[in-house]
Order: structure tokens, then C-alpha cells, then sequence
């Protein structure tokens, strides 16, 4: 009996996932074949050393999934990833990488995962899980307007958060500090870009520094001299922006 850590959710007998492997470092697929023989759901059916021999595999053998390294010379895994994302069926990818930095591009791209190296079978294997479940709920593919999930980089590893998780969302920088439940963490993006990319119907900023999830505001409160504040889900007042008190009272139906 296998490690229950390398059984993805899809449930014996589902299909198996075609993959490329793409890598320009020759050990590095060496590895990722070991490890994918690891997995029953995981079938490799080629390998490749530069993007544009991943564009042209991709064409031939049209694989369900793309493990790809990001960091690659000339057409590297971002170009790639945007490249398949112009073609009406594409592979899921999930990355592949050294580099904690690409993860906000990587979930621009709605890539299924990204794994850190070096790759570890259960990390890959909960990988696998995610694209099984994924091309479980997705037969006519649509695209997805608004983020569902973000990455942040956690000890070792990028953790996956939920959107839907996250109540509060602070501008520290070039950064935004998530607030998940009783502990945050630090993610490389602008306050801006990332409201562009959240739901406005469940996320509203009320300050340049300042998103929140609209089910954790409480009520508002004038503090006079046209100074408002928001009262949040354990009391805490936060101020509104003025830029943003049109928006706020909106919410309000005022």
C-alpha cells in the first residue's frame, strides 16, 4: 500500500493526468520522472528542455498537464504559460521553481499549483490532487474574472489561501499583509493591483491601506468633523479614506 500522502482525491480508477515535463536542467527531469512514476494518476508523455520545445510538445501531444520549470533561458515559464493561455484548449500547468518570487504571475496565469524545489513525492502529490479536482469541476472551461485563491510564501513552501479566507487586507510597500483568521502573512503585490483582481462584491476598500471583506464590516460611525470609521468583527475601528466614503456609503444604501 502506498503512502496515503501520494493518494490524490480523484478516487481509483479516474484517468490518469498526461503530463509534460519541462525543465531545462537534464538531473532536474531525471527527478521529476522518478517522482511522477511515484504517482498512478500521473502519466508522463514527454519531456523538454527549452519553452519552445514545451510550445511544440504541447502542440503534438496535447497533455492534460504541463510541469514547468519557470526559470528557463530565452522562452522561459512565464512565456510559456502565457503563450498556452491564448489557445482555446490548453493544458492546466503547474509550476515548477527554485523561486518563491514569480508566485503572484503564476496565479495571474490561474496555474493549477506551484512547487517549490527541490520536489518532494507528497508535495507533487498534493499537487496532482489540486489539477485532478480541478479537471473534475471543469468540462467547458471558463474563464475566471475575479481571484479565487492566492499564494504566499510560508517557511519552506508556498501556502494556498482562499480567497475567501482572507478579512482584511493591509498596503505595507510593495506588499500587502493578508489577514487570515489570527495570523497574517506577507504577499509581493501592490494593494492596487490586487484590488483589481478581488470581487468587488465581496471585498471593498475603504483607505489607500485599507481592503476589506464585506462580511466582516459590522456598521459604520461618524467620529464628527466628517471623520468615519468602519467597525469590524471583534470591535476594531478602522478610518475611511475620504477618497473612499462615496464608495463605503454606497454599501450602506446611503
Amino acid at each position: 500500500m502506498r503512502d496515503a500522502a501520494l493518494t490524490p482525491t480523484g478516487g481509483q480508477g479516474a484517468k490518469p493526468l498526461r503530463a509534460l515535463i519541462v525543465d531545462d536542467e537534464p538531473l532536474a527531469i531525471e527527478r521529476m520522472q522518478i517522482i511522477s512514476a511515484k504517482i498512478p494518476e500521473l502519466q508522463v508523455v514527454g519531456t523538454a528542455s527549452d519553452g519552445a520545445a514545451a510550445l511544440r510538445l504541447v502542440e503534438a501531444l496535447a497533455p492534460d498537464l504541463v510541469l514547468l520549470d519557470m526559470t528557463m533561458p530565452e522562452l522561459d515559464g512565464l512565456a510559456v504559460a502565457r503563450a498556452l493561455a491564448k489557445r482555446a484548449q490548453r493544458p492546466a500547468i503547474i509550476f515548477v521553481t527554485a523561486h518563491e518570487h514569480f508566485a503572484v504571475e503564476a496565479f495571474d496565469l490561474e496555474a493549477v499549483d506551484y512547487v517549490l524545489k527541490p520536489v518532494t513525492p507528497e508535495r507533487l502529490g498534493r499537487a496532482i490532487d489540486r489539477a485532478l479536482a480541478r479537471s473534475e469541476v471543469r468540462g467547458g472551461r471558463s474563464e475566471a474574472r475575479w481571484l479565487t485563491e492566492l499564494w504566499v510564501p510560508h517557511r519552506s513552501e508556498l501556502l494556498r489561501i482562499d480567497v475567501s479566507q482572507v478579512s482584511r487586507i493591509d498596503a505595507e510597500r510593495d506588499y500587502v499583509r493578508l489577514h487570515v483568521g489570527d495570523r497574517t502573512y506577507l504577499l509581493l503585490q501592490t494593494i492596487a493591483g490586487l484590488e483589481e483582481r478581488l470581487d468587488p462584491s465581496q471585498f471593498i476598500r475603504i483607505h489607500r491601506s485599507t481592503i476589506l471583506r464585506r462580511d466582516c464590516i459590522r456598521g459604520l460611525r461618524h467620529d464628527g468633523l466628517g471623520i468615519w470609521s468602519i467597525e469590524v468583527d471583534g470591535g476594531q475601528a478602522l478610518r475611511i479614506g475620504r477618497t473612499y466614503m462615496a464608495k463605503v456609503k454606497a454599501m450602506a444604501g446611503r
